[in-house]
């Protein structure tokens, strides 16, 4: 350890192993310590199931009726990936995308007058829909036309609309959608939290919905992909992608000091030796005297012991509730996995992701995410690959032909 690299990256979240990774395949020789014997630090998923009771202090350990801990993982800090998004886009390019498999969640719905409601974001859906009269579904047809039409480079497209101007609540206004249509539009289909975009230009909500809409194009069930295994295999996905070009690895790695000169960080101190660098790269919790608290959100994992209602027993859903619903100044998406082993069990998740293209929405909840250790004929795992890669091949049951992304 005591020599002098060009980067020093303190822990292995997400961010920091993707800017590990880039880092390394361009040559640059990299130091990667984290403190924990884990990678994906605060987003990480921890398994078995026991594990996640000694995090929260809960000295009685799973009840027995919660069947092996090594059937469990449990995502510290969920995300959804938007199958069109820019992350998977990254895993494609980057090809880290050996590394993992990935399932299709299965559904997207909206919390409306006490019942649970399948998000239609196709016209097809919207005319089958039962949020809406007969005449709001031809009304909200005709924006989703409006929608997948719009081409910010091709004025044609805008039909009176000017992107960088127009509000979306004008945009609303011209296609006459009432409240309940613009609630699940701005919340479950742009995924934003709060009402405050209504007054915005309208080019980045119109954007949003593009992405859903393509999104879902590619699988079907609905825009959302999921790590098998849980999250934290995507930093470890990108600690690979370092480790091949030369990145130099270190968990379970104290770090006592960060070395300053006049002003300038040079170096890392840990177990008596010094590693100096030109740069570092850090999570927050390695320097709490130099960031500021911002806010906080509020996770929460729970266990249900039955399907939730109306959701055409899924394996694997997102119900979201907009903040007009519940009275709050924010939406509350809400995600939620059913292990596919008796007994019943959902998941809740929810963080903000570093890009609101890529996942769901912000969530106030948390997840906790079920591992499935045996086959199930509904929604096998898939590797996602570009048409030119070579289909992967696997002698496990759960092995299914790669999802093919198209640019």
């Amino acid at each position: 350890m005591d020599e002098e690299y060009d980067v020093i990256v303190l822990g292995t979240g997400l961010t920091e192993c993707i800017l590990s990774g880039i880092m390394s395949v361009n040559g640059k020789k990299v130091l990667h310590m984290d403190r924990n014997p884990y990678y994906g630090g605060e987003s990480s998923s921890i398994t078995p199931l026991e594990e996640l009771y000694k995090r929260f202090q809960l000295l009685e350990g799973p009840p027995e009726s919660m069947g092996r801990g090594r059937d469990w993982n449990v995502d510290l800090i969920p995300k959804f990936l938007m199958a069109n998004g820019q992350l998977v886009k990254m895993l494609l390019y980057t090809e880290v995308t050996r590394y993992l498999d990935f399932k299709v969640v299965e559904g997207s719905f909206v919390y409306k007058g006490g019942k649970i409601y399948k998000v239609p974001s196709t016209e097809t859906e919207a005319l089958a829909s039962n949020l809406m009269g007969m005449f709001e579904k031809r009304r909200f047809r005709k924006f989703l036309v409006f929608v997948a039409n719009f081409d910010e480079n091709d004025p044609k497209t805008f039909e009176g609309v000017d992107p960088q101007s127009t509000s979306m609540r004008e945009v609303y206004r011209k296609f006459d959608l009432g409240q309940d249509v613009i609630d699940f539009t701005g919340h479950a289909l742009a995924l934003y939290r709060t009402d405050d975009y209504l007054d915005q230009p309208c080019l980045e909500t119109i954007n949003r919905i593009k992405l859903y809409s393509e999104s879902l194009a590619r699988y079907g069930k609905s825009p959302y992909l999921y790590p098998l295994y849980g999250l934290g295999e995507l930093p470890q996905g990108f600690a690979r992608l370092s480790a091949i070009y030369g990145g130099t690895y270190m968990l379970n790695k104290p770090v006592d000091d960060i070395i300053m000169e006049n002003g300038k960080v040079v170096g890392v101190k840990s177990e008596g030796e010094v590693a100096r660098c030109k740069q570092l790269i850090c999570d927050p919790s390695y320097i709490p005297d130099r960031v500021r608290k911002a806010g906080q959100v509020i996770r929460i994992i729970c266990i249900l012991s039955h399907p939730i209602k109306n959701t055409n027993d899924a394996n694997s859903c997102q119900i979201i509730i907009p903040q007009n619903q519940v009275n709050r100044k924010s939406g509350r998406p809400r995600t939620l996995k059913r292990r596919l082993s008796q007994p019943w069990s959902y998941w809740s998740p929810l963080t903000r992701s570093l890009w609101p293209s890529v996942t769901c929405m912000s969530p106030l909840m948390m997840v906790l995410r079920a591992r499935c250790s045996v086959p199930a004929p509904m929604m096998p795992p898939h590797t996602l690959r570009q048409p030119a890669m070579t289909s992967k091949t696997s002698t496990s049951a759960w092995q299914a032909p790669p999802l093919t992304l198209r640019t």
